[in-house]
């Protein structure tokens, strides 16, 4: 029901502030490891030493990018806390009531897409599992039904139902899954990969050599390059970053959480991945950098099988926190009093499906723009919600308002979309998008994100803050008493 005074098209349980906050540091530490430990990022890692980096180098580098995103999730995760409210009710602030249906489509497209990819990815692994364990089913493997064999599709359409099933019953169960399933398995099977070739080659692995031989100044943009794509690749979650922290218990819960999980866990997870990759030309005599592929070169069926089911587990995990969880607060933003948490998940998942993720990733053109665009679009955005809360209003929001599109209300602005917002978002994701995508800008491509975080803030500040001068309301305003957050 919706409380007396709120718009209806606006509210509903699920983007209500949070009434129960049982995330503590674990549980915010076991978000990270679901993200962190995915075959994408081992790949990245693997692949800044292939390229020439040390693999110390390779250890600063990310070190220092996910240094950063620390930052960056802690201020976004004050906000999320502070409020309780999830990423597209708090965009209302700086976007209007209607205003903030722009950064959560944003989101929730680039979201949706990855959803599909994962979950392909992870069908694709399983593919193989069930090809090792009953050799008769290859047979099924040869035929193509739009784009998929009929394996390939029995194995894409499992993983599907599997998530589905998981993530459909709330975010409680999610935090209970990840915390016990995802993260700690794949840290098991990483140490246990890299203790295997330790042993393999005599703990002849160095952390000072590396396989090309950069001069000095191609070692430091690498570097760079490696920093700036680390703080880019994690920029969607820090946008909608609240809607995690939104259930913390404290504003230690979640910064603990963080430290844990970023700076120390994805580091430590860097460098693991990088002695691995360096152990596998000792022990194989040339770079492997798919743990899969490794694997299954143990020769051992029991590894073999509980390596391909841990690192299927791994990609579930980057699935959950990366893009389903964003897309089905996004989605349900769009028609509060038609759509809630779950049905949003429903329509993320359906949609999905339907973009036929292994045709996008089948075509490096596509990927490599999506991509690029990601960055681009999204550091504007994390910077107008940042700038808005912590210069021009100074963490003071009038909670009921978030729910309100009537004349009068903090955050209906212009027919409920407030124009500085886009004044600033606007240009600025046109040049980083022109930085990232133009071939004549591939050096600083990976940095495009900055100038988009850089102008978009400081447009929104130069624009907006003679507009609020004067006019911020008092201290956090808590909701109506049905609504109190714990």
């Amino acid at each position: 029901m919706t409380p007396p005074g709120y718009t209806a098209n606006l509210y509903n349980e699920d983007l209500a502030p949070a009434r129960e906050r049982r995330w503590g540091t674990y549980s915010i530490f076991a978000l990270w490891m679901a993200d962190t430990h995915a075959i994408s990022n081992y790949t990245f890692a693997a692949g800044l030493f292939v390229l020439g980096l040390a693999a110390w180098q390779v250890f600063l580098a990310l070190l220092a990018g996910i240094t950063i995103v620390y930052v960056g999730m802690n201020l976004m995760g004050h906000a999320g806390h502070r409020t309780g409210v999830p990423f597209p009710v708090l965009a209302r602030v700086s976007f209007g009531v209607y205003g903030a249906n722009l950064p959560a489509l944003i989101r929730a497209v680039m979201a949706i897409a990855w959803y599909g990819i994962q979950t392909w990815l992870a069908s694709v692994a399983l593919v193989v599992l069930a090809v090792q364990l009953r050799p008769g089913l290859a047979e099924y493997t040869h035929n193509d039904v739009l784009g998929l064999s009929s394996l390939g599709w029995i194995a894409f359409v499992f993983m599907w139902a599997v998530q589905l099933v998981i993530l459909t019953r709330g975010m409680e169960t999610i935090r209970k899954v990840q915390d016990w399933a995802t993260g700690p398995l794949v840290w098991i099977m990483m140490l246990f990969l890299a203790g295997w070739l330790l042993v393999k080659a005599d703990f002849d692995i160095s952390l000072t050599s590396s396989l090309t031989r950069l001069s000095t100044g191609e070692q430091i943009h690498q570097s760079l390059v490696a920093v700036g794509l680390t703080i880019a690749t994690f920029m969607t979650l820090i946008l909608n970053y609240a809607d995690f922290s939104r259930f913390t218990k404290s504003h230690q819960s979640y910064r603990r959480g963080n430290l844990l999980g970023l700076p120390v866990n994805f580091a430590l997870f860097a460098l693991a991945s990088v002695l691995t990759t360096a152990g596998t030309i000792s022990v194989f005599g040339r770079t492997i950098t798919e743990p899969v592929e490794i694997v299954a070169r143990i020769g051992n069926p029991v590894v073999t099988v509980v390596g391909a089911v841990t690192f299927v587990i791994a990609t579930m995990g980057i699935n959950v926190v990366a893009n389903f969880v964003s897309p089905a607060y996004d989605l349900a933003n769009l028609a509060p009093k038609y759509l809630n948490f779950t049905r949003g998940g429903l329509i993320s998942a359906v949609l999905a499906v339907l973009v036929m993720p292994w045709k996008l990733y089948a075509n490096p053109a596509i990927i490599n723009y999506f991509l690029g665009s990601l960055a681009a679009f999204l550091a504007p955005l994390v910077a107008i919600l940042l700038v808005d809360y912590y210069f021009v209003r100074r963490g003071r929001i009038v909670i009921d308002d978030l729910y309100k599109a009537q004349e009068g209300s903090a955050y209906y602005y212009w027919k409920g979309v407030n124009p500085v917002a886009l004044q600033a978002f606007v240009p600025a994701a046109a040049v980083g998008a022109v930085l990232a995508l133009v071939p004549a800008f591939s050096s600083v491509a990976p940095f495009s994100w900055i100038l988009g975080l850089v102008l978009g803030g400081a447009v929104y500040y130069a624009r907006s803050a003679k507009v609020h001068e004067g006019a911020l309301a008092a201290e956090v305003i808590a909701p109506t008493p049905s609504l109190e957050t714990v």
